[in-house]
């Protein structure tokens, strides 16, 4: 007897985190006739995270897709260094994994499968199939791989790793702005910060953040740290109503055609998995919204195009690798904080084209500008090292 035919559809997404729900967020909004599906095993799309943006990370015709996600918003931030504070006034934003999750669900009913992909395959004749986790096959004629990050062995990385609580203060934190960065706190380890977003009069998220040599997180240190840095505040801790850990690369140099190809050389792939990251700050999200917004406005993008994006953003990512180089091979682990106080001192325009991975010529000379933060000479040495 042959062989059932497999259920076919336009567009599948693999992966149900931020990357993978905002293309298929984007596409039904934009085309609700194209046949899409999002496969994502997990019962919560987008796991156990808070993503946060400035407004200047996503361009102001592209916000319709993020504006519904949005659970949190201010005018402002506040930056601590030991030599300075300063408060920038730029808007704000972050959208729960919860939001995401109730928006996507709505939005896609009756296009998410909750099964897992074990593989991706191009088809001869085009198109592709996926092996889904109950042994039967979807086939499309495109395929995203928005499934988290490939073989990270083929980069060179520092890590940004972090553990974050949400915490209730007895009698209120008195927060009325996000904390981005305090560096005031002891460095260990490498460049050590505190975030705090003030969720309402009592509620606070606590991050503590590390940019470290090793992706070893030690997450109950860490948590007897947020509770110290919470007692310095004068802060009461009633209750901790969850917690976010993570471990992000930052990609100091590598192989990305090496690393494309981990997960398969000819799949189109999305986020994580196709290197679509800011290489210091490890965000996402601006790369996602553009990647979504892309595929919204040409949905016959082909899978030669996607590659291409992935490894045009690779390029245009140098100059923050370059960085990435003084930052860990350059400054010695507990100056590192000196790096980023120094930027800090600059204009809130350059910072928040910074962030969003699109810094003029005139904005990387003027970061480069002046006394360095850290030894010449062992800039130079790292510098020349990397470039052999």
């Amino acid at each position: 007897m042959p062989e059932a035919p497999s259920p076919r559809c336009d567009i599948a997404i693999a992966g149900g985190g931020l990357a993978g729900c905002l293309i298929a967020l984007a596409l039904a909004a934009r085309h609700p006739a194209l046949d899409i599906r999002l496969i994502e095993p997990e019962t919560g799309l987008g796991g156990n995270h808070i993503w946060s943006f400035f407004d200047s990370d996503v361009a102001p015709e592209h916000r319709w897709l993020v504006e519904p996600l949005i659970c949190h918003r201010w005018s402002g931030y506040d930056i601590a260094f030991p030599a300075h504070a300063r408060t920038l006034d730029a808007a704000y934003n972050s959208i729960t994994s919860d939001r995401l999750d109730a928006v996507a669900k709505d939005r896609l009913a009756g296009r998410i499968i909750p099964l897992g992909v074990t593989d991706i395959q191009p088809k001869s004749a085009g198109g592709f199939t996926l092996a889904l986790t109950d042994q039967s096959k979807l086939t499309a004629r495109l395929a995203i791989d928005a499934r988290g990050p490939g073989d990270l062995s083929a980069l060179e990385c520092g890590w940004q790793k972090f553990v974050g609580q949400r915490l209730t203060i007895k009698g209120g934190h008195g927060l009325i702005r996000p904390i981005v960065m305090d560096a005031t706190v002891e460095q260990i380890g490498g460049y050590r910060f505190v975030y705090c977003l003030p969720l309402d009069a009592d509620t606070v998220f606590v991050e503590d953040t590390y940019y470290a040599d090793t992706p070893a997180l030690d997450v109950p240190a860490i948590r007897t740290r947020i509770a110290d840095y919470a007692a310095a505040k004068g802060w009461a801790i009633s209750a901790c109503h969850g917690e976010e850990t993570g471990v992000l690369p930052v990609v100091i140099g590598g192989d990305h055609e090496r690393y494309l190809a981990s997960t398969g050389a000819d799949i189109p792939k999305a986020g994580l998995r196709a290197g679509l990251f800011h290489a210091t700050t490890g965000y996402s999200l601006p790369n996602a919204v553009r990647l979504a917004i892309a595929l919204a406005e040409n949905p016959a993008l082909t899978p030669e195009a996607l590659a291409a994006q992935a490894k045009a953003h690779w390029r245009t990512q140098g100059y923050y690798r370059m960085l990435d180089v003084m930052l860990f091979h350059a400054a010695e682990p507990d100056q590192r904080y000196k790096i980023l106080e120094r930027f800090y001192r600059l204009s809130p325009a350059l910072i928040g084209r910074f962030y969003a991975g699109q810094s003029t010529w005139a904005d990387k000379i003027r970061v480069l500008a002046g006394k360095p933060p850290v030894p010449i000479t062992r800039a130079i040495r790292a510098l020349w090292e990397q470039l052999k």
